[in-house]
């Protein structure tokens, strides 16, 4: 009898000491918080996975993810700062920083988490896009609307131990009502831009027409001056030739003789063969062997 209550008390110790030190220990997973509670209240977090340490029954472990998140932010209008109406379509990649925080004001629900970033975001959104008119956001770059929602966002929700990597516009649209005014009034602008830019070129293509004319003008007037120059120069010169070559009565004789044989050669090569002499010439004397002569 006293054997069996005796084993039955160390049976009994046995399992206190198991379900203690069962109780005592506890493991951080791989990409998660662990947030120690003690009769409700955070009395530690550990971030770094591993076997733990607690107090049996009077603490317990609450898990919290620390991986990124990702939540489809509702569309929502917007208005620019030149009181055009737009529609934007984001998302954003969150995750838990401080579990403390997270479990303190959300009570660790992703739900209550994406409604404060909702707010914040469209809060950011607001305030970025109406400092800028629709012009400057449909031409700016997308990494700079992105880093400013981003900044803006965090400004907000950091007492909720959250925070926002990216908060990314997907699209920015126009409503449907005044997209296709919107489409035309940027072709028509894009439209005077290029018909500027062509009157520009015509009118410096029409300058270096003009100065290549007048180029070529000049030198058209000083190549026929110089032609001309050298023209009366080789006229000059043959003149002169001339005079050397026939200085004396005989060669001037020669000279005019030889000039009469060419005419005489030209009269005869057409088909009119006559040709009227005067009997006194020397070509009829040259002709005829003298018989003018003696008569």
């Amino acid at each position: 009898m006293k054997a069996n209550i005796k084993w039955t008390l160390a049976g009994i110790a046995t399992l206190a000491v198991i379900l203690l030190a069962g109780g005592s220990f506890y493991t951080v997973p791989l990409n998660q918080y662990a947030a120690v509670r003690q009769f409700g209240r955070i009395v530690k977090t550990e971030s770094e996975p591993g076997l733990k340490f607690k107090l049996p029954f009077v603490q317990n472990v609450q898990l919290v993810s620390k991986s990124l998140k990702l939540y489809d932010v509702p569309l929502s209008d917007v208005i620019t700062r030149d009181k055009k109406s737009m529609i934007a379509d984001n998302y954003v990649l969150w995750k838990v920083v401080d579990p403390t925080k997270y479990i303190r004001t959300l009570e660790a629900a992703d739900v209550r988490a994406e409604e404060r970033i909702e707010a914040a975001v469209y809060n950011a959104q607001k305030n970025v896009i109406s400092s800028m008119s629709q012009d400057e956001i449909i031409e700016a770059r997308g990494e700079r609307l992105t880093q400013l929602l981003t900044d803006e966002a965090n400004s907000d929700i950091g007492d909720y131990g959250i925070e926002v990597m990216v908060a990314e516009i997907k699209s920015l649209d126009l409503p449907d009502d005044n997209k296709e005014a919107v489409y035309a009034r940027m072709i028509s602008e894009r439209q005077n831009i290029a018909a500027s830019y062509k009157a520009q070129g015509e009118s410096e293509a029409q300058k270096i027409r003009n100065q290549t004319d007048k180029d070529v003008t000049v030198m058209k007037a000083d190549a026929q001056k110089q032609a001309e120059i050298l023209e009366a120069e080789g006229e000059a010169e043959y003149m002169k030739i001339l005079q050397e070559a026939y200085n004396t009565e005989e060669k001037a004789d020669f000279y005019n003789f030889t000039r009469q044989l060419d005419a005489f050669k030209k009269s005869l090569s057409g088909s009119n063969n006559t040709v009227i002499l005067d009997k006194d010439s020397e070509l009829a004397s040259l002709l005829y062997g003298g018989a003018f002569a003696e008569e």
